[in-house]
């Protein structure tokens, strides 16, 4: 069986179903795109801001002057992602128009940026080059994102935002959010099943019912218990609905 994708520059290419599956990790009913192998990092916690920050692919990237916390700035953004996607990639500072300044270059097409702690909205994060163009149209204010493709952004140091109901509120009190990724892609919370509000485990959909709407995992890719083949479970399965208990 093949899937189609549709590519940034238009083309649609056909994948088979074990292609498909390398791209995308399968939460629910939902698909998360996943770039290569990730090893769990180590020491990614804390509290910084969180919101939509444009990466645009066509940014010019500045060489930084003489920066005094130039080495800070670097081991922040690098907190931000998994060990084996920051070590290669990017680190570039941003300012409020999008514009970036390298810090130190990488190979591997991603991105990753310190943010600014003091700043709701400026979180430490790693974006791949699929998510730039979704960052870039929230921070213009765009009605819709255009990117062609799904995004992966990871922001393991946690964050806060403004809303959970428009990627363009600059001014609501900060909503605290702890270490997540996400996948930058129009999902539907009514037809995955997913929640909408903001919590701190499992999965949710951030903007639902806008065109920047997104998934939203909150935890690390690493969360959990391993198992192998044989394995005893450490948990009971479950045949009725779990008792909601709501405060």
């Amino acid at each position: 069986m093949t899937h189609p994708l549709e590519s940034p520059n238009g083309t649609t290419t056909d994948l088979t179903r074990r292609e498909a599956i390398s791209r995308f990790a399968l939460f629910g009913t939902v698909m998360a795109i996943l770039q290569g192998r990730v090893v769990a990092q180590s020491g990614a916690s804390g509290s910084y801001s969180n919101a939509a920050i444009a990466l645009p692919q066509r940014t010019q990237l500045m060489e930084p002057e003489n920066d005094p916390d130039k080495d800070v700035k670097i081991a922040r953004a690098m907190r931000a992602g998994p060990a084996e996607i920051t070590r290669d990639a990017t680190v570039a500072e941003m300012d409020h128009q999008g514009k970036l300044t390298v810090l130190r270059k990488g190979t591997n097409g991603w991105i990753c940026t310190p943010g600014n702690e003091n700043k709701v909205g400026d979180p430490p994060m790693c974006v791949y080059e699929l998510g730039m163009q979704w960052f870039m149209d929230a921070l213009a204010g765009k009605p819709a994102p255009t990117n062609r493709a799904p995004g992966l952004c990871y922001m393991l140091c946690g964050a806060t935002q403004h809303s959970n109901d428009t990627p363009f509120d600059r001014t609501s009190p900060a909503i605290p959010i702890g270490p997540h990724w996400m996948v930058l892609w129009p999902f539907d919370a009514k037809h995955c099943g997913l929640p909408t509000t903001v919590r701190d485990a499992g999965a949710w959909i951030m903007f639902s019912g806008t065109p920047y709407a997104y998934l939203h995992i909150c935890g690390t890719p690493w969360d959990g218990i391993e198992y192998s083949p044989g394995d005893e479970a450490r948990w009971t399965m479950q045949y009725t609905k779990p008792r909601i208990v709501r405060t």
